[in-house]
């Protein structure tokens, strides 16, 4: 595949599409905002008051994944929001879910699976909702928290580098996009790992972070991209990637585990040392640029991928 065409696909994706229908609802919503809170981040940031701040994130699935896959879909119900915080530069406090289904029996392994996440990732149920006589199966998962500094997707640099960082002990849910690096993790490994980001941020060696989502390792770079007003360039040789699996289809995959950073370079080699201090793949993968456009770059041919100036992406309000 040339990268025209890959970047084609990558515009084209259900993930790119999915992350654009934000801008609409930001858009909406608008006027409800709070003052001086910036909107479009992983999660929520409230200032608590006393230099730190109040995470709140909250996720929502499709039905069909939640009907094909139910267990999963209640792990991932925590274990996205607990990334969503990590990002953040947090530490989840609470978990609070919100489940339809058709009756008790389908519900069962919805629960169980969010259940079994709980208690690996050492965060409590505190409450929730439930509907066991829905007409379809539905699940939202929201989890509370707090960081002592800020991870944001608002303050990339330009001359930052930026690091992906990702699991790769893992394999896809197939036929789904999703890069399960959990199964058979132990939980002090699970746990250990998300730490990571809080630690990076409360030691000062990152500042801007995002986890990488549906829109996969790109469409989660350009947002937090946008989000900084700045560009980069991107270097597709460099980024981490399990062997045999396809190139388009790694770009666009969502892992369990999955992260990028935008690094001071005099802080990129103790980051990298981190990650990989603990068997996970990191590396510098592109460098963050003033121009708000995002270019893609393998051997000789270089592709612009989105010009947020001309387009935006979603549009986050900070």
């Amino acid at each position: 595949m040339t990268l025209e065409a890959l970047v084609a696909e990558l515009r084209a994706s259900r993930g790119f599409a999915h992350k654009r229908d934000i801008e609409g609802a930001l858009t909406q919503l608008a006027p409800a905002f709070a003052a001086g809170i910036a909107v479009g981040d992983d999660c929520a940031a409230i200032p608590d008051g006393q230099g730190g701040h109040l995470l709140f994130a909250i996720e929502g699935f499709v039905e069909d994944f939640v009907r094909a896959m139910p267990w999963f879909a209640g792990w991932c119900g925590v274990m996205v929001n607990l990334s969503d915080i990590a990002a953040m530069g947090g530490r989840a406090t609470a978990v609070v879910d919100a489940q339809w289904a058709p009756d008790a029996t389908s519900a069962a392994p919805v629960l169980a699976g969010l259940a079994a996440a709980c208690q690996a990732y050492g965060v409590p149920l505190v409450g929730g909702h439930s509907n066991h006589r829905a007409a379809q199966a539905n699940l939202a998962v929201a989890v509370l928290g707090r960081a002592q500094k800020l991870l944001t997707s608002f303050d990339a640099r330009p001359g930052d580098v930026l690091v992906m960082a990702v699991d790769l002990r893992g394999a896809f849910e197939e036929p789904y996009p999703f890069w399960n690096a959990t199964r058979n993790a132990p939980p002090a490994r699970l746990r250990g790992d998300l730490a990571l980001l809080p630690g990076l941020a409360e030691d000062g060696l990152a500042d801007a972070a995002k986890d990488i989502s549906m829109a996969g390792t790109l469409g989660s770079t350009l947002m937090l991209l946008e989000g900084s007003r700045v560009g980069a360039v991107v270097d597709l040789a460099t980024l981490p990637a399990p062997p045999g699996v396809p190139r388009s289809r790694w770009l666009q995959a969502f892992p369990s585990f999955g992260f990028v950073l935008s690094v001071r370079p005099q802080h990129l080699a103790d980051v990298l040392a981190r990650f990989h201090g603990r068997d996970i793949a990191a590396a510098a993968i592109g460098t963050v640029t003033a121009e708000p456009q995002f270019w893609l770059r393998d051997g000789a041919e270089r592709v612009l991928l989105w010009d947020v100036a001309a387009e935006p992406f979603i549009a986050p309000l900070a």
